[in-house]
């Protein structure tokens, strides 16, 4: 296993693709140290970065401890193994990853899981905006894996998702799982407004209060329960709406009844 800390505190942001199992692996501590990274527009290497040390142990790979918010791109296409966040994770990180798992102990900054592909990402603290979202002007969103949070998520997660499933603990951000296509977002408590807009398939659940349910979605019925994946289904009675209708889409939100006593209107519809 790898132990890596910060030798300082960084007031400029680190670039460190380098900080991924298949870079480290095979490799002595002496050969890691030398593996290339950016400080601001500084060319470096981990060694002048970070302290790095081997510990007993294979699981988990990598261990990073400290304060890594500004370090960006750890775990970038990760295909196996294991790394741990001690504290919290900068931009980028577990960007395109097939497989492994990331587990980060604090907050995780903006475009975490970024077109993932596969794998596990678990946050026990709060994730910032474009949560497995991809960059702007891309279509390519997360298509497979898992991310589980703990805390809140900001806005803008989920974004051109094609498959996967995010299960967020707390409240979701705004423009959640924009132009979605696949997949499952679930929500523990509240969530922002324009939910599901320009939906064309998938699922969104919200647990909680949903803020602003776009017009181009129509109710449709009212479900006892929903099936999230193999290992949740959500307790209802939840309202079911279907859209984005704008994009003659196939999408589903189901919004909380007994959260949501606003929407008791759309009842006449049935």
């Amino acid at each position: 296993m790898i132990v890596l800390t910060p030798i300082k505190k960084f007031m400029l942001p680190i670039c460190a693709e380098a900080i991924t199992i298949e870079s480290f692996q095979g490799k002595t501590v002496e050969e890691i140290s030398k593996l290339p990274a950016n400080e601001g527009n500084k060319e470096r290497i981990l060694g002048n970065l970070f302290k790095i040390e081997e510990a007993p142990g294979e699981t988990p790979n990598i261990t990073l401890n400290g304060d890594f918010s500004k370090v960006k791109r750890i775990g970038q296409g990760m295909k196996n193994g294991e790394i741990i966040f001690s504290g919290d994770a900068g931009m980028h990180t577990g960007e395109k990853m097939s497989g492994g798992k990331i587990t980060i102990n604090g907050n995780a900054s903006g475009w975490t899981a970024s077109q993932m592909k596969g794998g596990i990402i678990e946050i026990h603290g709060n994730a910032s905006d474009y949560l497995a979202s991809p960059y702007r002007g891309s279509d390519s969103g997360m298509k497979g894996g898992q991310i589980f949070v703990d805390g809140n998520i900001g806005s803008d997660s989920g974004c051109y998702m094609k498959g996967g499933v995010i299960k967020i603990k707390g409240n979701a951000g705004r423009f959640l799982g924009f132009h979605m296509t696949d997949g499952a977002i679930y929500v523990g408590k509240d969530c922002g407004s324009r939910a599901g807009a320009n939906m064309h398939g998938g699922k969104i659940v919200i647990m909680g209060a949903a803020e602003e349910l776009l017009p181009t979605f129509q109710v449709d019925s009212i479900k006892p329960k929903v099936k999230i994946d193999d290992t949740l289904s959500a307790p209802g009675p939840f309202y079911v709406f279907l859209g984005d209708l704008a994009e003659n889409g196939r999408g589903k939100i189901f919004a909380s009844k007994n959260a949501n006593p606003a929407l008791k209107s759309y009842e006449k519809y049935f």
